[in-house]
């Protein structure tokens, strides 16, 4: 071998050195794609020899798209420099490259992304780029999760709480991670969301401004509402303008809408909301809105025993009071003209806005009894009806269309004296009766029950009794002008005190002896005498 040969040698040694030297064990290297066997894949790294990637290291698409002379990232597991051999890695490469961006994003406070695979106790097991961490219960969200299971199989951004390791770099030649601690957080991802959140909506946040929110809960006083960062409070009575029996009648949760910021303190962060307050309040246009009479239609919302309440519009509520249902004085209970959420129409009576009143009616829709009286009633006509009301001087009848007609007590018999009505009629009874005078404009009618048949006086009793008769009547009455007497036929006689015979016992019930002293026509009456009787009294 001459001298130019083995300075060649050499610089070939020294070279070869150099190459091997570069490799070195636990190292990631970057190589090229020999060739593709169905046992491993070839791969050059610059070594004595080539190295061989076991094919379960690939998926079928990864091995499908690989070439001769594509690039790879590697992981130098062993050299044995005696025999000329590299073992390598591709996913010992990736596993370390994973965990150098888990570092740089520890380090700088970075997101990741993760994806929970399994529960384990405390809370979750998440993968991360092929790297497994906790993510304790506590750190999922800014509420109690109660449903872990919920989580598996979705991917969520995580920052890294804790990064430990026992060597100071994970093991992972080993395969494991052992030493290792990874802990994570999704909770402060949405705290730090959040509180971005907080700070737009807090801008927001002027009194009289319209917010959007979300409904997060719903109690029995009101809806609390996520204003994105932020909670507001809306109160049942700033729900709606009508009457409001529970907040879920109008929200459900995980509704979004729109909201009026009635108050908001900043020092203690609390917002008060309105709903109502984006329509202006009904009331206060309700006296230029709806004139008396004027016929409005409404929903019924409550039925109460003194009326009828109808929501004209929304948070517009009138009353049908009960003397407004019907024309009679007897009205039925409210219940009995309207059923809740019955659609119905009414007459406006009256409309107060600083009192919030409005007043409806019924009845007024419906023709007054009286014009109804004027139409279908005339003087001479019979009528039935039932007795309301007794007083001294008369009886009053109510008539079928609610009105009522008075029998004077002059009117109540041709021939018996009555002091009052009760001797005839009882309340409820049904009578008949003749209509005397009919006044529908002055809402007045006379009625009479002795008219029903002619008048005794005119020719039956002129007829029937003559001045000297002696006959036996029977007592009604005692008086201290005198005693009422019931002669044939129901008519009455009065025997004067004058004429009345001492020493003849009189009882009320009794029968006795009189003669007629005096036939007066015109007034009807007819004057008895005990005295001087031609006939003898029949003994008892």
């Amino acid at each position: 071998m001459n001298m130019e040969t083995k300075e060649e040698i050499k610089d070939i040694e020294r070279l070869y050195a150099e190459t091997v030297h570069r490799v070195e064990r636990g190292g990631i290297i970057k190589g090229k794609v020999v060739a593709v066997k169905s046992d491993g894949i070839v791969v050059d790294v610059g070594y004595k020899s080539e190295g061989i990637i076991p094919t379960s290291e690939f998926t079928e698409d990864e091995i499908a798209n690989l070439k001769e002379g594509s690039d790879i990232e590697v992981c130098v597991e062993k050299i044995n420099d005696r025999e000329g051999v590299v073992t390598i890695s591709r996913e010992r490469a990736s596993r370390m490259r994973a965990w150098e961006s888990l570092i740089a994003a520890y380090s700088t406070n970075s997101i990741v992304e993760g994806k929970a695979v399994g529960k384990i106790k405390g809370g979750l097991m998440v993968e991360i780029t092929g790297i497994k961490a906790f993510l304790p219960a506590s750190q999922i969200d800014i509420k109690l999760v109660k449903d872990l299971d919920s989580f598996i199989g979705q991917t969520m951004p995580l920052r890294i709480l804790r990064f430990n390791t026992a060597k100071g770099y994970p093991n992972v030649l080993s395969g494991q991670n052992s030493g290792t601690s990874l802990v994570v957080s999704r909770r402060s991802i949405i705290e730090e969301q959040r509180g971005r959140k907080k700070e737009e909506a807090v801008k927001k946040l002027k009194v009289g401004s319209a917010v959007n929110g979300i409904v997060k809960n719903i109690t029995d006083y009101g809806v609390f509402v996520d204003l994105g960062g932020i909670d507001g409070l809306l109160h049942i009575s700033d729900i709606s303008w009508r009457r409001v029996n529970h907040p879920s009648e109008f929200f459900s949760l995980g509704d979004e809408n729109e909201f009026v910021v009635l108050k908001y303190d900043e020092v203690a962060e609390k917002v008060t909301l309105g709903y109502k307050q984006r329509k202006a309040d009904p009331w206060l246009s309700v006296d230029e809105k709806y004139k008396p009479g004027m016929v409005v239609k409404g929903r019924v919302v409550n039925i109460a025993d003194y009326g009828i309440f109808v929501e004209i519009e929304e948070g517009l509520e009138g009353l049908v009071h009960v003397s407004e249902l019907e024309w009679s004085a007897k009205a039925k209970h409210p219940s009995k003209y309207a059923g809740l959420g019955d659609e119905i129409e009414a007459m406006v009576i009256h409309a107060n806005r600083d009192e919030r009143r409005l007043s409806l009616s019924l009845r007024q829709l419906k023709p007054k009894p009286w014009e109804l009286i004027g139409d279908r009633y005339k003087i001479g006509q019979k009528i039935v009806g039932r007795v309301k009301t007794l007083a001294d001087f008369g009886a009053f009848i109510r008539l079928p269309e609610g009105v009522d007609g008075l029998i004077h007590i002059s009117d109540l018999s041709w021939t018996r004296h009555i002091k009052h009505p009760a001797e005839l009629l009882k309340k409820g009874q049904k009578v008949e009766a003749v209509i005397l005078n009919l006044e529908p404009d002055k809402e007045r009618m006379a009625l009479g029950i002795k008219q029903l048949t002619p008048d005794p006086w005119q020719s039956e009793i002129p007829a029937k009794f003559k001045l000297g008769d002696e006959l036996r009547g029977k007592v009604l009455k005692n008086t201290d002008f005198g005693i009422f007497v019931e002669l044939d036929g129901g008519v009455e006689g009065l025997v004067y005190s004058s004429e009345m015979d001492s020493s003849k016992e009189v009882k009320e019930g009794g029968e006795i002896l009189v003669r007629i002293i005096n036939m007066n026509i015109e007034d009807r009456k007819i004057g008895l005498s005990m005295k001087n009787l031609k006939t003898a009294p029949q003994e008892e």
